[in-house]
């Protein structure tokens, strides 16, 4: 029996959340929720105070063939794609929509619990822009459409359709939950596709909750289906099954070379959001109140646990100061505590020990190498040190081969680096392996034009940090992935496109 006792210091737990994590968690799978072939499972915790939350399956290989055969069986017969018309698919996922909406408080907590991240985040960020990505593609789902081509041949009508890939294996990550599901997830439904989607296993309570609601909307079985587990396991036989059509995969550089190779014996397609080492470049003539606060939350936002993090910021040098003690003072402002607490924070903890010890260690690293910090460099304590919370870290006097400055670390530490003029720095900015996004920070126009221009990013910001839309592409260059999300750029990730020929004398 689960303690579901929470600290004192937390919001009132919704009854329908202490209901739910009391509940067994099982897999769903054909539009029936079954225990794990082997009876295996696993443990997620509250980030913020390390406490158990709930046991869920864990998907075996067994598991993954059920799952595949079930979303095989209703793709194959046209439950979804064939016998429901377009303008009835949209429907339903406008419908759902609509429930994600409703359960807004339900599936914030759950989030809130799962990650780590304050729920009053959650609750007007995470779970609005999930249900309007449901929105957007519910609109897509009777506007998916072909083309007549004017051939050279005399006598000859050559058309071309759009129809959707099959079964996709969706596989999110944890520092978004709900909502780095429903970017796969609607443009995959508008299309026409069967989805197993494979939670990351540190976060897989509100894709479970999320099934239920397919549930409720009246989806045909075998639509959506969810395996939770761990990616050694579950999402390895995914991506290996030949009854699978399609990968679409948000994650790391390194697990995605993993998964490349195991989908190489089927030929499957897969798409790819990856990691970033984004460059953030503040000029001079910048307004530089803006563009502090812009840079601080460009790092610290959701914890630094984004992709597309600002954390290779540079200033040009007659500013450095200026902008760097801006940021400190804005930093030291920064609240960071439990994400259920009553006091809401600023940021929550980072999701996991292990996270926290791979933060820690690029921290300790940096510091060993002769980095500086300004702020921050150390785990919190007090009352919360039995969660996995981290000081916000500014770093200056740093080399750029240091680790620190080349490689992703996935939390709130950020490298502050002076230069002195344009070419200096954008070499050095698209100095890295990664093209997820960039952003600069100028009054003048035709700097913002040649940057925005020669910066090798899927996404430049200029005067501004993180804003998306879903009808916005979103993707990366070079290891940053394959593939755009969002927009109607999706569509073409979930769709194969089919040539007709009819000689018509």
């Amino acid at each position: 029996m689960i303690d579901l006792t929470f600290p004192e210091q937390y919001v009132d737990i919704l009854p329908e959340v202490r209901a739910f994590l009391a509940e067994e968690h099982r897999l769903y799978i054909g539009g029936r929720w079954v225990p794990a072939l082997s009876g295996a499972t696993f443990e997620t915790s509250d980030p913020s105070s390390g406490r158990l939350l709930a046991r869920v399956s864990s998907a075996q290989a067994e598991d993954v063939e059920a799952a595949v055969q079930a979303a095989r069986q209703t793709f194959d017969s046209g439950a979804w794609h064939l016998k429901l018309t377009p303008s009835e698919r949209g429907r339903l996922i406008w419908k759902l929509a609509d429930l994600i909406e409703s359960r807004a408080p339900i599936l914030a907590q759950l989030d809130a619990l799962d990650n780590g991240k304050p729920v009053s985040k959650a609750f007007k960020v995470d779970v609005p822009l999930s249900a309007e990505h449901f929105r957007y593609y519910a609109g897509w789902a009777n506007k998916i459409e072909g083309a007549t081509i004017p051939v050279n041949t005399v006598g000859m009508l050559n058309y071309t359709v759009r129809e959707p890939v099959g079964v996709c294996g969706l596989i999110v990550p944890w520092n978004y939950p709900l909502l780095m599901a429903a970017w796969k997830i609607a443009p995959a439904l508008a299309a026409g596709n069967c989805i197993i989607l494979k939670p990351a296993e540190q976060t897989p309570l509100s894709a479970l909750y999320l099934a239920r609601l397919f549930e409720e909307a009246g989806f045909p079985p075998g639509v959506f289906n969810v395996l939770t587990g761990f990616g050694e396991t579950a999402g390895a036989a995914l991506v290996a099954h030949h009854g699978v059509n399609k990968i679409g995969f948000t994650g790391s550089a390194t697990v995605a070379r993993t998964i490349l190779r195991n989908s190489a014996e089927s030929l499957k397609r897969v798409s790819l959001e990856l990691g970033g080492k984004s460059p953030n470049i503040i000029f001079a003539d910048a307004n530089l109140e803006q563009a502090v606060v812009g840079a601080t939350w460009a790092i610290f936002g959701n914890n630094g646990q984004s992709c597309t993090t600002g954390s290779r910021l540079y200033i040009q040098r007659s500013v450095f100061d200026r902008v760097l003690t801006g940021m400190a003072e804005a930093t030291a402002r920064i609240r960071v505590g439990m994400g259920m607490g009553q006091q809401q924070p600023d940021l929550g903890p980072v999701v996991s020990a292990e996270q926290l010890q791979t933060v820690m260690g690029f921290i300790d690293e940096g510091q060993g190498s002769g980095a500086r910090t300004v702020i921050g460099g150390r785990r919190m304590g007090g009352e919360l040190a039995n969660g996995y919370f981290i000081e916000p870290t500014i770093f200056v006097d740093v080399q750029e081969q240091m680790r620190i400055v080349r490689e992703e670390i996935f939390g709130p530490v950020v490298c502050a680096i002076p230069f002195d003029d344009a070419d200096q720095v954008l070499r050095a900015a698209n100095e890295t392996p990664y093209g997820l996004a960039a952003g600069l920070w100028t009054r003048d126009l035709q700097t913002a034009h040649r940057f925005a221009a020669r910066l090798q990013a899927g996404t430049v910001w200029v005067n501004t940090w993180g804003d998306t839309d879903a009808a916005s592409p979103f993707g990366g260059y070079k290891q940053s992935g394959h593939g755009r999300e969002m927009g109607k750029e999706a569509l073409d990730l979930y769709t194969e496109v089919k040539s007709i020929w009819i000689r018509v004398d």
